[in-house]
Parts: structure tokens; sequence; C-alpha cells
């Protein structure tokens, strides 16, 4: 008999959860303007927001923060941190930031300008808001075989070529300033990219003399799917794969707090010198001298090391099979979700689970307010309102693909967490015919509205 999957971790710590009552949880709910974003910590029993900054960091980066060194300019940890870029992903020049969006925010300070073209694979809330901000458009090329939750692809993440292709023959080359992929594709379900691909998108880059880059946050969970379905790497470790992914790429963003399982920080790795100089003065500006750009000593100490850790297949596996777990649970409960699974989150296809109500009152926001009121779950709605307004006709734009997601946090959880999800969800699935009234806007912001968004129910 095969051994069955177990955690290739064990637990030292724990913190307290508590449960609530459905009352509670609509008056809570009411007076967070229905969303969840507004909801505090303690009036949540499962998490499943976000996986950004929300994993549990093991003991060797915990005694890496005791070892930071917290001085302004040129510190150690900086240093610590330098190396490790270099040695798993590649890059010569590199710039911390204190997050993901902050590194798109300077970054794109030095590359986007009003009128440009910016390609991609399914552009994530803060890389298509950081275009949009500069007056510059944001254009997906993701294959077509994403858009349909019930096509099997191994790497639905990957962007079409042809697509690509067609933006450049479209537009003038001085328009597009670089292409970006996204690994894994979030908003596609956290679909990963084939290296096939990667390959195929540093060919047309180089036909045009464009650069590409790479945003990160997900990116050794697209190695692990590479090394477990990709012909020709399943006995590469995932450092050797993430080595020949970044060969493909001039430049990358990360939010590391994702698969680097920190709980704060990010950065900007580039090969091209002259970008890297002009992008080290918008650091200065925005975040902090070059040698710790927002980030403590002992942060960048603790990320050092989670870019080895999660560069590990075992810690990669763990937590990809924990994601599958709950996948398959609510499989068996009939619930339509993105297949196959992503690696980070399970993403409920709010279209086909709730089709009594209409895409204009949002229905991916009306379906995870549904799973918090049954069991104080909280997900996020990847739909309508996170798709915002188009920036030129304030029209609401409605994404072929409405999901809620269930970002599940980095050895935090247990399965029987994901059991309570996916019983809940299932007692949601079961009265969806009764669900028949969404919600409508009453307040929101230019840009990124779905994080401070005002609603009421219809």
């Amino acid at each position: 008999m095969n051994l069955p999957y177990a955690e290739s971790y064990k637990i030292k710590m724990v913190e307290a959860i508590k449960t609530s009552t459905r009352q509670e949880r609509e008056e809570w709910l009411k007076e967070a303007k229905y969303n969840l974003f507004n909801l505090s910590s303690d009036k949540v029993f499962v998490d499943l927001l976000t996986d950004s900054g929300t994993g549990a960091m093991s003991d060797k980066q915990w005694a890496a923060m005791m070892l930071g060194d917290e001085s302004y300019a040129g510190s150690s940890s900086y240093t610590n941190l330098k190396n490790s870029v270099k040695n798993i992903l590649g890059f010569d020049y590199f710039l911390p930031t204190h997050q993901g969006r902050a590194a798109e925010n300077v970054l794109f300070s030095v590359l986007v300008k009003e009128g440009d073209i910016v390609p991609g694979n399914s552009h994530f809330d803060t890389t298509k808001g950081h275009i949009e901000f500069r007056k510059a458009e944001a254009i997906d090329c993701t294959i077509d075989e994403a858009f349909s939750t019930t096509v099997l692809h191994d790497f639905k993440g990957s962007v079409d070529v042809q697509k690509l292709e067609n933006v450049f023959i479209s537009y003038p080359i001085e328009r597009i300033p670089f292409i970006i992929v996204t690994i894994t594709n979030n908003n596609a379900g956290g679909q990963p990219v084939s290296m096939q691909n990667l390959r195929e998108v540093r060919k047309i880059a180089d036909k045009y003399g464009v650069p590409v880059i790479f945003d990160s946050a997900r990116f050794a969970e697209n190695a692990y799917f590479i090394k477990t379905r990709e012909a020709g790497y399943a006995d590469k470790t995932i450092k050797q794969i993430v080595a020949e992914m970044y060969s493909y790429a001039d430049g990358m963003t990360m939010s590391s707090k994702k698969d680097a399982i920190v709980n704060i920080g990010g950065f900007i790795a580039l090969k091209n010198k002259a970008i890297y100089e002009k992008a080290c003065v918008y650091n200065i500006m925005f975040e902090g001298f070059i040698t710790y750009g927002g980030m403590a000593g002992r942060d960048m100490n603790a990320l050092a090391q989670g870019l080895d850790e999660g560069t590990e297949f075992e810690t990669l596996h763990s937590r990809i099979q924990q994601v599958a777990y709950l996948g398959n649970k609510l499989k068996e409960y009939g619930i339509p979700v993105q297949e196959p699974f992503g690696g980070h989150a399970i993403f409920v296809d709010a279209k086909r689970f709730l089709q009594n109500v209409s895409a204009e009152e949002f229905r991916a926001q009306t379906l995870a307010i549904e799973l918090y009121l049954e069991a104080g779950v909280r997900g996020v709605e990847i739909g309508a309102i996170m798709a915002d307004r188009d920036p030129i006709t304030r029209e609401n734009r409605f994404p072929e693909l409405e999901f809620v997601r269930l970002a599940i946090p980095r050895r935090t959880y247990t399965n029987n967490h994901m059991n309570y999800v996916a019983v809940a969800l299932k007692n949601v699935f079961d009265r969806r015919n009764e669900i028949k009234n969404g919600v409508k806007i009453v307040k929101e912001a230019p840009i990124l509205r779905h994080f401070t968004v005002e609603l009421d129910k219809i």
C-alpha cells in the first residue's frame, strides 16, 4: 500500500481562533458594509482572504530574524538577501521594497508612461492598477482554455503567443515598454505557465526588442507544476527549474509574502544596469534607501531564508497537496471550481454556482458573503468588483471568469479546517436556488475599489 500524504512539518506554536453565531456574523457584515476586507480578524473563523503574508514562518526563519542587521545603509541582512536573489533567481541588480505592489510602483515609474500598452497574461489587480493609474492599458493575452473552468489543461495560465504577436502588429513598438508574465496566473485560478511558453514569450520579446518582466509572487509553485506536469523536468530540482525560468526574464517584481513565506516584503530584480539605476531614484523616493527599501533587516533575513525553503520540493508538495485536498472535497460535493486546481487557492466558479444572481448584482461577492454568513469563512471576490470600471467609459467591467477565491495560507491550517470549509460551502450550494438577490455598490474608490468598496443588499 502506498503511504498517504503527510505534511512536511510539525506544529510548534498555535493561535486560538473563535467561532461565532450567524446572528453575530449578520450584524458584523452589515457594519462592514458587506465588504469582507472591512471585517476585523477576530470575527473570522477560517481566513482564506489571501495567502499573502498569512503563512507560518519556520524555526529557521524566526532564528534568522534574531540576527537582523538594522543598519540604515549596507546592512549584512541586505547582503544576505541580495546573495539569495542572485543564487536562486540569477539577477545581478536588486532593490528591496516593502511588498509587491511597491515593487510595481517603483519599476513602472521607470518603464510605463501615458498611452503605453502592456501585454501579459491576466494582470492581477495591483499590476493593472499601476498600469492604468499611469493612463496606460493592460491587454490580456491569456490562452482561451483559461476561461472555461471545466476544460482541463496543464498550463492554463500561459500566454497565447498569437494574441501576443497581434499586440505587436496592432500597436507601434515604442508604445510597448515590456511584456509581463504572471507566474502563476492568479486571475485565471492560480494556473501555471509552462517552460515552453516562457521560451515562446522570450522569442517574441527578442524579435521586437522589448524586455520580459515576471510578476513572481508564486514562482516556486509555478516551478512545482513544471516539475510534475511538463515533459523533461521530473528529475530536475525546483531550484534548477527556477534558474531556467528566470533565464527567460529581464526583470521581476516579487511579493515575497507568498512563496517566500514571510509576513512582509518584496523586491525588484533586474539584469539591466541602466533600468536599475533609474529605479534606484524612485526606490529612495517611495520606499527608503536602496539597501533596505522599506524593510527591516530582520525581515530581509527571514526573506532570504524563505526563498531557500520555498524552493524546496517538500515544502511545495505539502502546500499544494493541501490545496488539492480542499479542491477534491468540493468536487465531491458537486461544487463548480476552476480545474485543474491551482497552486495557492481553490477558485469557486460563481457563474455556475449562483445562476439566479446576475453579473450586475455581483454574484461572486454575493457568494463570498453567503459563505461568511454560513460559517465565518472569509474568501475574496475575484470578479466584477475587482475588475473595476473601464478607465475611459467608467462602465463596470464584467470579466469572463467570476470567482470566489479560497486562498490557503502556507503551513497555517490543518485538513480539518479544509473539511470545515468544504461542508460550509456545500451548505450554501444546497440552498443556492434560494439566493436570488445580490448586492449593489453604495460607495467606491476610483481605482482598486474592491479593497474599500461599500455595498448594500438588493
